[in-house]
């Protein structure tokens, strides 16, 4: 007998894992054919700061802190090396030119004054010795000089006499010869004599004049060691302020050893001061003397220029100097700081956006701009110009009245959308 079997649904249980895997895999290619495929990412609207761009006007200006120094600085070295015995001033004390900063001690010194002193006292008894006995030695040759012209003189006399005997055939011969013979030996005598006295004379005038010269100059020595003694009393050489009264940043205390040439404080001449700055080194080629710039202090605006421009880039920042071109603060102190405006060109009417930490993360190259409900923003680029203490340029790439993000972008990695929840 045939059974019948009964047939339970147009489906088979078989089919039906198939079929449900087939609706997922359709419904995963239509989400795919409508979704967004660009990288997003979600953050608290509360969590972001909003920047509105506008088209107004935008001041071309840095905000730079600056040190008060003065317009002139003396330093104060140590001329002579020696230990620091008094000091007679104090730091921040005004001084004037010939006070007496600090005194120094230098034992060596002492000595070589002595020595060049006993060294003087030792060619000056030289010198008097050598003319007591040149002048002994002249004395003696002009008591030859006097006994050879008495004996010349006798001699003559005897020649004459008989020279004129022998013309009368009076005398012999030999006794006329050695008559004048005698004669003309002691006319000899004679003429060596002077020329002994004369070059004895030249050559004692040489000698005393070396003699002379040498004490001279061992007289200046004594004189400059001297001088160098008194170097060791460190003196004010203006009159001012004296400031930094140290050695290598250390303050001096009594029986530091001080090195000669070393830098023991210095005089500031407060007649004048100057601004001293540090400028981002992003501004090197619009910074030039000349330019002006301004701050506030105490209600009141005060007028500043550049005077100086340094070459050195240090740490990133380039130093210049700034000075007053209007009247002064009153009581300005050393060491102050101002906060300076400086006019780096024109104001213009531009796009601007408020400054934010985002442009560490895009260098001003792109920004996020949100859409009409502030429900989204897109990654978009733009071109940044300049830049102040609150604002920046965009010179392309946003419209007046759009907003955009403008704190940190570190957390939003390469999205290209960010989703304000």
């Amino acid at each position: 007998m045939d059974i019948q079997i009964e047939q339970k649904g147009p489906v088979s249980k078989k089919y039906i894992p198939f079929i449900i895997g087939g609706c997922a895999l359709a419904a995963l290619a239509l989400w795919g054919f409508f979704a967004d495929h660009s990288r997003c990412y979600r953050v608290d609207a509360n969590s972001v700061i909003i920047g509105k761009a506008q088209y107004d006007q935008f001041n071309d200006y840095v905000r730079l802190n600056g040190k008060v120094e003065p317009g002139m600085t003396v330093q104060l070295p140590a001329l002579e090396s020696g230990v620091v015995e008094r000091i007679e001033a104090q730091e921040g004390q005004m001084v004037h030119q010939g006070d007496v900063i600090m005194v120094l001690g230098n034992p060596n010194l002492r000595q070589q004054i002595l020595d060049s002193e006993a060294q003087l006292a030792e060619k000056q008894n030289m010198l008097r010795d050598t003319e007591i006995s040149m002048e002994k030695e002249r004395l003696s040759m002009q008591q030859d000089l006097l006994s050879i012209r008495t004996e010349y003189v006798r001699a003559r006399r005897a020649y004459q006499q008989q020279k004129a005997l022998y013309d009368e055939r009076l005398t012999s011969h030999d006794e006329f010869l050695k008559a004048e013979e005698d004669f003309h030996l002691i006319d000899s005598r004679l003429s060596l004599l002077r020329q002994r006295i004369e070059q004895d004379s030249i050559y004692r005038g040489v000698q005393v004049a070396m003699l002379r010269d040498n004490l001279s100059n061992m007289m200046l020595n004594l004189q400059l060691v001297r001088s160098r003694a008194d170097n060791l009393v460190i003196r004010a050489s203006y009159d001012g302020q004296l400031g930094n009264l140290q050695v290598n940043e250390q303050e001096i205390m009594l029986g530091q050893n001080i090195m000669a040439g070393q830098s023991v404080g210095q005089i500031n001449i407060l007649d004048s001061y100057r601004i001293h700055v540090n400028v981002d080194e992003h501004y090197i080629d619009r910074v030039s003397p000349g330019l002006v710039g301004s701050f506030e202090r105490a209600g009141n605006n005060y007028d500043v220029s550049v005077q100086k421009v340094y070459p050195e880039v240090n740490g990133g920042k380039f130093r210049c100097d700034l000075v007053f071109t209007s009247e002064q603060p009153d009581n300005v102190r050393v060491g102050q700081t101002y906060y300076i405006n400086l006019q780096l060109g024109e104001s213009s009417n531009s796009i601007i956006i408020p400054r934010g930490s985002f442009f560490q993360t895009t260098g001003g190259q792109w920004l996020y701009v949100l859409n009409a409900d502030g429900t989204e923003a897109v990654k978009r680029q733009v071109k940044i110009g300049r830049q102040n203490p609150q604002y920046y340029e965009v010179v392309e790439g946003l419209n007046d009245g759009e907003r955009v993000i403008i704190s940190s972008y570190e957390s939003f990695g390469d999205a290209e959308k960010i989703i304000l929840e």
